[in-house]
């Protein structure tokens, strides 16, 4: 296996057109099992793009509401086999509960955090009311899309890959994040803003992705008022950004979109 910084491997693909056939390498996107576990057991298989591991742990934690803050999780080791990679952390024993609560089934988890769950209620859980009052312009959302574009060198390189960025309220990208699973990029995203001291109130998200449930409730347990997708959300989507004030914006390009959820954060701008 390469090394667990790794986004990419060169793989050889027989490339057929009318004119006839030739082999050539290719490069291809990495993708793995990677393991979580807490205080020693095992929680959850995610299957994700084995680069800014740190990240992907630490915002998973948050994300999913295992712990509450950067400080309550300790990186004991991220061990690479020829199954996958193990990435062992340590959290305080009062988040044992918590672990219990949302538990998965690991056979099964694909990188998606409501498969493998046990009931729907532990799904269907309430999303936190997101306390801020940014607004931004329409404007310093078209610049961010614009930037992200060019910030997406794994998939330049691949085509495989999704990406998840933070913004702040004038449009400037802070941080990029790739990966294979769109929610895998939102939670590399989420863990290195934690790692950088970023306010996740400060500015705003995009995915190169639909903007699922899940993306939704992500964004709002990570604090972040605003997230925009390139692509469509869902009707749960929308029901929990209605719900904790998190505005929700759909076919994210240069020049238009789509609000779904608390326009207000969104205000109207003149085209640059």
């Amino acid at each position: 296996m390469k090394p667990a910084t790794a986004g990419a491997v060169e793989r050889t693909v027989q490339q057929r057109s009318p004119s006839g056939s030739n082999e050539r390498r290719d490069t291809v996107a990495s993708e793995v099992p990677i393991a979580l576990h807490y205080n020693e057991a095992p929680f959850a298989v995610l299957m994700a793009t084995p680069c800014d591991l740190a990240d992907l742990a630490l915002g998973f934690s948050l994300s999913e509401a295992i712990v509450e803050s950067r400080d309550e999780v300790r990186i004991d080791g991220i061990e690479e086999s020829v199954d996958g990679i193990a990435i062992r952390m340590a959290i305080p024993a009062l988040r044992a509960g918590v672990l219990e609560d949302r538990r998965r089934n690991l056979p099964g988890y694909g990188g998606c955090g409501v498969c493998g769950s046990a009931t729907v209620e532990s799904v269907l859980r309430a999303p936190p009311l997101i306390a801020s009052e940014l607004r931004i312009d329409e404007n310093a959302l078209h610049r961010a899309l614009a930037e992200l574009r060019e910030r997406q060198p794994l998939n330049a390189a691949t085509g495989a890959t999704h990406a998840a960025g933070f913004a702040n309220a004038d449009g400037e990208l802070r941080l990029v994040r790739e990966d294979v699973g769109r929610h895998n990029a939102l939670d590399k995203l989420i863990g290195a803003m934690a790692a950088a001291d970023i306010d996740s109130d400060s500015g705003f998200a995009i995915v190169t992705s639909r903007a699922s449930y899940e993306l939704a409730m992500k964004a709002a347990q990570a604090g972040i008022p605003l997230l925009a997708a390139i692509s469509a959300p869902t009707s749960l989507a929308i029901a929990l950004a209605e719900s904790a004030k998190l505005c929700l914006i759909g076919f994210a390009r240069e020049g238009h979109c789509g609000v779904y959820a608390h326009a207000e954060r969104l205000t109207h701008a003149f085209p640059l």
